[in-house]
């Protein structure tokens, strides 16, 4: 469920030094999770083997242990992280109810995961109440009534709800940045600073006092309240939003997203972001019910695992795997939570079956130029020497607009003939040569 437009973080925010196990090929830890974790794993990692995709999978066993009393995550499996700087997540369990903290909670307090990034957008092939979806929500990902610490004081208990000047700049500057890069104007920050002027009302006065940190992008805040009301009554009012929130509300909204672009959370990626370490995840459950059955939808994980790749800038691989699932889906080869009737393993050889279209495609390309360096120009026209392509690129505030609605536009079969044009391009890629390789 990757928005047209979140093409997932600029690279200058991310200069670290990345594990590889040969020249060009990046070592990733793979948390395969619990319940059907394992299976929609095999999925991914088959349809990485088969698109030739330059990653070395290093398993990761979260645990849990206990230490001082607390969740805590083996110290292999934080070497590792620390090691690859990239790690991708199945869906862990958490006994409800039995006194132990989430892990996930516990990943992104032991690498400082301070945002999640979250988009969600309409596929062709899914029937839900809108058709137009195109959110990108961040979260803060650390704090609030996530933060974990809960008392027992007999007949109540009590929990902390922990919101800090430091989080709060991180995560709204993130979001901000983000906006910057995808070409989005506005930053909406979600509060109940009415309800709760001290936690709330620092988060609010924080967004306050960066409404400059970005000139061409405007902040602009409003209640949770009216946020959600207008997200379900008029979804395209935020398509211009980079909408960022604390950590409970920004649960409840990119859940919320979820339902309204593809009406399953087993369509829905993230990534949580860490100024060291970044982990890429699907954001649904274990579903043990159907674990061992074949039924698990991969797709989540999958397109968890294509952020991945934009993120180590192997954009070409995402690309790539990505137009391969949303063909899949828009022929109509779909899971039981998408009211299809694939299996798992119909579904996973469908899409890799579509990757050999995808490289068909690529072929009609000229040597040596990767549809990555031709999206990234402003304006580039190609002959080889049967077909000229040529993209149109918006300017917004003198900033090129994201890559993704053009790969998207250009791509993905079921939308050739989209005559939207909402970001001013026209016959972005040849149409007679799209319906000859995707035929």
């Amino acid at each position: 469920m990757l928005s047209r437009s979140s093409t997932l973080l600029s690279q200058s925010l991310f200069k670290r030094t990345l594990a590889t196990s040969a020249p060009g090929k990046f070592t990733v830890s793979f948390i395969e999770g619990d319940g059907i974790g394992p299976e929609i794993a095999t999925s991914v990692k088959k349809i990485f083997s088969a698109a030739d995709v330059p990653v070395e999978w290093e398993a990761c066993d979260v645990g849990p242990i206990i230490v001082n009393n607390n969740t805590a995550i083996p110290e292999a499996a934080i070497k590792s992280i620390n090691k690859n700087k990239v790690a991708l997540k199945g869906p862990l369990a958490t006994p409800v109810g039995k006194g132990h903290r989430s892990l996930n909670l516990t990943l992104r307090k032991t690498f400082d995961l301070y945002a999640n990034l979250r988009p969600a957008a309409s596929l062709k092939g899914l029937k839900t109440t809108y058709s137009d979806i195109d959110f990108v929500v961040v979260r803060e990902n650390t704090e609030g009534e996530y933060f974990g610490v809960e008392h027992d004081l007999g007949d109540k208990v009590e929990a902390i709800k922990l919101i800090t000047q430091n989080s709060s700049e991180k995560v709204i500057k993130f979001a901000i940045d983000h906006a910057k890069f995808l070409g989005r104007p506005k930053v909406l920050v979600v509060h109940k600073a009415t309800v709760q002027p001290l936690t709330d009302g620092l988060f609010y006065q924080v967004g306050k006092s960066l409404e400059k940190y970005q000139s061409n992008v405007k902040v602009e805040f409003e209640l949770l309240d009216d946020y959600i009301h207008n997200s379900v009554k008029d979804p395209k009012k935020y398509h211009d939003y980079v909408v960022v929130a604390p950590n409970l509300y920004g649960d409840i909204i990119t859940d919320l997203n979820s339902g309204l672009s593809t009406g399953s959370l087993g369509m829905t990626p993230s990534a949580n972001i860490g100024e060291k370490v970044s982990i890429f995840e699907a954001v649904h459950g274990s579903a043990p019910d159907i674990a061992g059955k074949d039924l698990a939808n991969p797709s989540a994980l999958l397109f968890a695992a294509v952020m991945m790749l934009e993120h180590l800038g192997l954009n070409s691989h995402a690309d790539k795997i990505k137009a391969a699932a949303l063909k899949t889906i828009a022929e109509g080869i779909k899971t039981g939570d998408l009211g299809g009737k694939a299996t798992n393993s119909i579904y996973t050889d469908a899409i890799i079956k579509n990757l050999s279209a995808w490289s068909r495609c690529l072929k009609k390309w000229p040597t040596g130029f990767s549809i990555y360096e031709f999206l990234s120009q402003k304006s580039k026209q190609i002959n080889d020497n049967k077909y000229i392509v040529q993209i149109i690129w918006t300017k917004v505030n003198k900033q090129v607009v994201s890559v993704h609605k053009p790969i998207l536009k250009c791509y993905v079969p079921t939308e050739i003939n989209d005559k939207n044009n909402e970001n001013n391009y026209d016959n972005c890629i040849c149409k007679k040569l799209l319906k000859q390789v995707w035929s």
